[in-house]
């Protein structure tokens, strides 16, 4: 007989507004499951992200199936592990940990989430010269997601240099010299002229950090604007980018398909994507904090 209980959770520092845990429990309660999804938030527990591995054994030991891992713990998991899946090792985090036969592997479902969500979202856009803004953890793993899905170079964009310039390094190892660039904000007048379209993934426009990310008259019709923030789905950027027609995709279907992803990997089962998608929009309307 099929299993049809499970006892998954979250780790990461302040998660408390997180849409994972109603995202996978409205799938599995549709599925006829019983299914746990519980926070372990380590700021309410007071210790250390170098905590990770002690609460991912502790998880293991607990009878737990799976974990979703999220900032600040995406790379420090990494070495409590043990087996990474390839997209993981590739990008170097791990946001989805699955117990199987007594040990844990890592997956990273943030890469194949954007990639879902670009390729349902913008099927047919041109990808030749893509900007992204933002090198930080969301920005390696939808970097990773453009170029896998054919772009023929990207240029990170980051107001820290070096970050920028680490992950474009990374990003050429792994695809291929010259497939990355470094850039600095003030080359973005020159960038988006040229660009075909932008990847979004910084803070910029969520509730707490409203606002656009670059002036309003560097965008222009030809852009594309793919957006990595979903509280809320619509952003200042996406409702500026639209209102000059340019094609937009906002950060809603990254979160849903990566948890769709995690989903499949803590049960075995297809969850329904177009459903999830559907909730992902009433619980991101429902609320103005972004995870």
């Amino acid at each position: 007989m099929a299993k049809d209980t499970y006892l998954v959770g979250l780790i990461g520092s302040g998660i408390g507004p997180s849409l994972s845990p109603a995202l996978h429990q409205r799938e599995a309660d549709r599925q006829g499951l019983r299914y746990l999804y519980r926070l372990i938030d380590i700021d309410v527990l007071g210790v250390e992200p170098e905590a990770v591995g002690d609460l991912v054994r502790a998880a293991g030991d607990l009878g737990f199936d799976g974990l979703n891992i999220t900032h600040p713990c995406k790379q420090l998991v990494i070495e409590h592990l043990d087996a990474l899946a390839p997209q993981a090792e590739a990008l170097g985090a791990v946001n989805t940990v699955v117990f199987e036969d007594g040990r844990a592997i890592g997956h990273n479902t943030d890469v194949t989430g954007f990639a879902a969500s670009f390729a349902r979202g913008l099927p047919d856009v041109p990808l030749e010269r893509v900007v992204q803004l933002g090198a930080g953890g969301a920005g390696a793993a939808v970097a990773h997601a453009t170029l896998t899905l054919g772009a023929g170079r990207v240029t990170i964009v980051d107001a820290l240099a070096d970050r920028a310039a680490d992950l474009a390094a990374s990003l050429n190892r792994h695809f291929g010299e010259g497939r990355a660039a470094a850039a600095t904000p003030d080359q973005l007048v020159r960038l988006l002229a040229e660009a075909d379209g932008v990847v979004h993934a910084t803070p910029t426009g969520m509730a707490a950090h409203p606002g656009l990310p670059f002036a309003a008259e560097l965008l222009h019709p030809g852009l594309w604007i793919a957006e990595v923030v979903y509280r809320p789905l619509e952003t200042e950027l996406l409702r500026t980018a639209r209102a000059i027609g340019c094609a937009t995709l906002d950060g809603g279907g990254m979160a849903v398909f990566q948890a769709v992803d995690a989903f499949r990997l803590f049960t075995g089962r297809e969850p329904d994507a177009t459903r999830m998608l559907t909730d992902i929009s009433e619980l991101a309307g429902a609320v103005g904090v972004q995870k």
